[in-house]
């Protein structure tokens, strides 16, 4: 297979699929296609290259690199506080263009050269098919105010490993809103991490069911229709979802509207107890229909559960 650049990324291309999953052996032009090998995942727009050999797709690269970082270096890059907390809730609110989403930049300074091994070992045990870590710097010795600079310029976090942080460096860094997080124990540094990487997820959705109401009687309500029901399990709460269900299929699905208890508006009705049910786009309901109750809340991925859905999708078109 070639060797190609792209950018700063560069690897030995090991298999091509185009856009309905199938494998090929080569691409022409205006031909999309999923590339295989690359050492990370180059930006949207990026050119890429084929070359001679791995070795000039490297050195190619890393000049690049070099190139972007002086540029970073010499640009404002934001003014916004840099922690792993802040970085993750930004990216996910979208107010950090131009970075990928599913990066983690990361400058690690440790107290010896075997240190550096020893952290990335450990780290490898976090799965990363969804945020990729990214390495800017890996280096022994205290933090310095180099360090303070890159990390501003490429929105990196600093972790320290058995190393300190000058107090003139500390001051730098809160002057330039890095924050240098230092570690004694391996595993704080690796649950620091997680957290980050797992706050760059998309939360999913998950309806929780609260209850359940029989349509006894259907009655006319001014431009539409209301079901009179019996809450026969859990509660009702006026604005929740509300999953119509008709002879074992679920026909529509809206949210609660307006709920009222002999004429009065209320804000739930609790189960053994009639009331009136109207919904904000549907109102053709029939005796006999099971409205289920439901709360819509947001819950957070863990790196496993975003691996498998990624794993899952991938099986579905068949790679």
């Amino acid at each position: 297979m070639s060797e190609g650049v792209s950018h700063y990324v560069h690897g030995q291309v090991r298999a091509l699929f185009d856009d309905i999953g199938n494998r090929v052996d080569e691409a022409g032009p205006s031909i999309p296609v999923q590339v295989i090998g690359l050492n990370n995942v180059p930006i949207a727009g990026d050119e890429f290259e084929v070359v001679a050999s791995l070795d000039v797709a490297r050195e190619k690269a890393e000049s690049r690199a070099e190139l972007l970082r002086n540029e970073r270096m010499s640009a404002r890059a934001g003014d916004g506080k840099v922690t792993l907390s802040s970085l993750a809730s930004a990216v996910s609110a979208g107010k950090l263009s131009g970075i990928d989403l599913h990066q983690l930049n990361i400058i690690l300074k440790v107290d010896l050269q075997g240190s550096i091994e020893a952290v990335r070992q450990a780290l490898q045990v976090l799965p990363q098919d969804n945020v990729t870590l990214k390495f800017l710097l890996e280096a022994t010795g205290d933090v310095s105010t180099s360090d303070i600079d890159l990390a501003f310029a490429s929105k990196a976090v600093i972790l320290g490993f058995n190393v300190k942080a000058p107090g003139s460096v500390k001051s730098y860094a809160d002057n330039k809103g890095v924050e240098i997080r230092l570690y004694r124990v391996i595993y704080e540094l690796i649950d620091d991490v997680r957290n980050a990487m797992e706050g760059l997820l998309e939360p999913v959705e998950e309806q929780v069911p609260i209850g359940s109401a029989e349509v006894r009687a259907v009655f006319s309500s001014g431009s539409g229709r209301v079901a009179g029901c019996m809450v026969t399990e859990g509660k009702v709460v006026k604005g929740c979802g509300i999953r119509v269900i008709r002879n074992g299929r679920t026909v529509h699905v809206g949210v609660l509207e307006s709920l009222r208890r002999v004429k009065e508006i209320v804000k739930e009705v609790s189960a053994g107890l009639e009331c009136g049910m109207g919904m904000e786009d549907y109102d053709e309901f029939q005796e006999g229909d099971i409205l289920e109750a439901f709360d819509t809340v947001e819950k957070k991925r863990t790196l496993e559960e975003a691996s498998a859905s990624m794993a899952a999708a991938l099986e579905g078109v068949g790679i």
